[in-house]
């Protein structure tokens, strides 16, 4: 009986469904319509990026506000480091780095005309300098900040005579041009700049390195692509150096002659010396001795030696396409003035030797060794020319390079830049 009259409703169930289908099927539809246009992938994508933006507009904001804070906490660190507060300084550079690591290669240090003498409104740069020209610029805004008519340097205790800071910076660079003076002694420069921060700013000035780069280059550096400064150019492009002298030692063993009862033949240690000394006019002096450096090395301060054996002329530097740097010299003797004396005697003979004018010339490469640059020069050529005055011939004699020809390495002579004969 159950049974029946559960099919029974069963049957009315499945009637009525069948008689109210057609509107089900509408409001199914219209449902089913409704919640795919709020289910749509655009709409979605759209609110999402829309919570995505505020997120990153928030945490933008909150690295802003972390660097305006982090940047006031390292300014107040720098003040407090000139007052002489170094406890104090130190705790507020920690402060600061705790809230960006790098906050202080993301500070300008350009003033603003509207920035208070503390020095508090500093403008942040993220495309900052290299840190000498931050630490330039930074130097040249403490001067700027201490008053309208800022000084280089200022005295260090009060003294009744006039002080360095009293000249205009006119004179004061004319006296950094005879510290570099003509022998180009920039390492005096950049020991001068470790005085004061006026002096710092002097020493960075770009006349005196444009004027060094000329003196080394001439017409080869009138641009200064691909380097930023003339002070870049003159410190990483290849030259050879001015203060000091390049020393090559040949040692070899040569067999001698045999004894008379011929018991034993002796055998010879040889060892001698180059010298190369250049000089920033373009003179270069070479020299073969077997005198050891510390008689030979003094002896070559200047052009006008007094040594017979020594070597004169001139030296160019060339660069090719393969960044290699080549220094080519012709040097001859020096002139003999007594040849023509001793020519009137009536006791020379009457068929004197075809004069003749003996040059050499040398071509050396220049490379790094150790940890000085521009340090080595290696044989790449040697030749001997022989010109005949009287019949204008020349004969060329080209030497093999053999494991006689070592190559010449730099050393630095103080002695060579102790004084200054001329300003740069």
């Amino acid at each position: 009986m159950a049974d029946e009259n559960a099919d029974i409703e069963g049957t009315v169930e499945d009637e009525d469904e069948s008689s109210d289908d057609p509107d089900l099927q509408l409001e199914l539809n219209v449902f089913r319509a409704q919640w795919m246009s709020e289910l749509k992938p655009s709409s979605g994508a759209s609110g999402t990026s829309n919570r995505l933006l505020q997120a990153k507009g928030l945490r933008k904001a909150q690295e802003i506000a972390r660097e305006e804070k982090a940047t006031e906490l390292f300014l107040r660190a720098a003040q407090e480091e000139q007052n002489g507060a170094v406890y104090e300084a130190i705790k507020f550079y920690r402060m600061a780095m705790q809230l960006v690591p790098d906050i202080e290669f993301k500070i300008n240090y350009s003033r603003p005309p509207d920035a208070d003498r503390g020095g508090g409104n500093y403008m942040e740069d993220s495309d900052a300098d290299g840190e000498i020209e931050d630490l330039l610029a930074y130097f040249e805004q403490q001067l700027s900040v201490e008053g309208s008519f800022p000084k280089i340097c200022t005295p260090e205790v009060e003294m009744t005579q006039v002080h360095i800071s009293a000249l205009p910076r006119e004179i004061l660079m004319y006296i950094f041009r005879w510290v570099v003076s003509s022998d180009l002694d920039m390492r005096a420069l950049e020991q001068l700049s470790l005085v004061c921060r006026g002096f710092y700013i002097c020493a960075r000035d770009p006349e005196i390195w444009r004027l060094a780069c000329l003196r080394v280059w001439g017409r080869k550096c009138t641009k200064l692509v691909p380097f930023t400064s003339w002070r870049e150019m003159f410190l990483q492009r290849p030259r050879v150096r001015f203060d000091g002298v390049y020393i090559s030692k040949t040692s070899y063993i040569r067999q001698g002659e045999e004894s008379l009862d011929g018991f034993y033949r002796a055998w010879h240690h040889v060892e001698y010396y180059r010298y190369l000394r250049f000089f920033p006019d373009g003179h270069v002096i070479m020299l073969t001795t077997p005198e050891e450096p510390l008689s030979v090395v003094p002896r070559l301060r200047t052009r006008n030696t007094r040594m017979d054996s020594v070597l004169l002329g001139h030296f160019r530097l060339s660069q090719e396409t393969g960044n290699q740097t080549k220094v080519f010299a012709v040097v001859c003797k020096k002139k003999d003035e007594k040849a023509t004396d001793f020519q009137k005697n009536r006791f020379c003979r009457r068929n004197p030797a075809p004069e003749a004018e003996h040059s050499f010339h040398v071509g050396l490469a220049l490379s790094s060794g150790g940890h000085q640059s521009f340090s080595k020069l290696v044989w790449i050529h040697h030749s001997c020319h022989i010109t005949y005055k009287l019949t204008g011939e020349t004969v060329i004699t080209t030497f093999d390079l053999d494991r006689m020809y070592t190559p010449f390495f730099f050393a630095r002579v103080k002695s060579y830049t102790a004084f200054s004969e001329q300003p740069l």
